[in-house]
C-alpha cells in the first residue's frame, strides 16, 4: 500500500478546489504532503512562499495527516527526499489531462517506481482557478466562494 504521496502545486493561491483535492487524498495516504514549488512556466507569484505557506496550513488545520512543505526543484527528487511514491494531481478538465499525462510520463521517466494519481475536481469545483482568483482580486470582486480562507489578512493586505 503507498503510504506517501505528494500533492504539489504553485498554489498561487490555493483554493477551495485544491483543499477539495486535499481533502480526499487524505483519506487515501498515511501522509500527504501539500508541497509549494515554483513553475518556470509561469508568472512571477503574487503572493509569496510565506503567504502560500501560510495560506495552506491555515486551510488543512485539522486534517492531522497532512504536512505543508516546499521545495525547488525536481518533483521526484522532492518525493524521494519526503518519502513518496506516490503524487497526487487534481483533473478539472479535458485540458488538464492532456497536460497532466505529459507530466507523468517525463516523472515516470525519472523514477519509475514513483506513481500518479489522478482526483477529478468535483463538478462545483472545475471552474476554479488560481489565476481566476487572481484576476477577481485585480478588480475588487469577492473571492469568498473560492479560497478556504478569505478572512486572511494575507488577502486583505493584497487589494490594499
Amino acid at each position: 500500500m503507498v503510504s506517501v504521496a505528494v500533492f504539489a502545486g504553485t498554489f498561487d493561491p490555493f483554493t477551495v478546489g485544491h483543499l477539495d483535492i486535499v481533502r480526499r487524498a487524505s483519506t487515501h495516504f498515511e501522509t500527504l504532503y501539500v508541497s509549494v514549488c515554483p513553475n518556470p512556466g509561469k508568472q512571477l507569484p503574487r503572493f509569496s512562499l510565506e503567504q502560500r505557506l501560510e495560506l495552506i496550513r491555515d486551510a488543512v488545520r485539522g486534517i492531522d495527516n497532512v504536512r505543508v512543505a516546499h521545495f525547488e526543484g525536481l518533483l521526484v527528487e522532492h518525493c524521494r527526499l519526503v518519502g513518496a511514491d506516490c503524487i497526487v494531481r487534481g483533473i478539472r478538465s479535458g485540458q488538464d489531462v492532456e497536460y497532466e499525462r505529459m507530466l507523468e510520463s517525463v516523472n515516470k521517466k525519472l523514477d519509475s517506481k514513483i506513481e500518479t494519481i489522478f482526483l477529478l475536481s468535483k463538478p462545483e469545483y472545475c471552474h476554479i482557478s488560481s489565476s481566476l482568483v487572481r484576476q477577481l482580486m485585480d478588480i475588487n470582486i469577492g473571492i469568498e466562494d473560492l479560497v478556504p480562507n478569505a478572512e486572511n489578512g494575507i488577502f486583505k493586505r493584497m487589494n490594499d
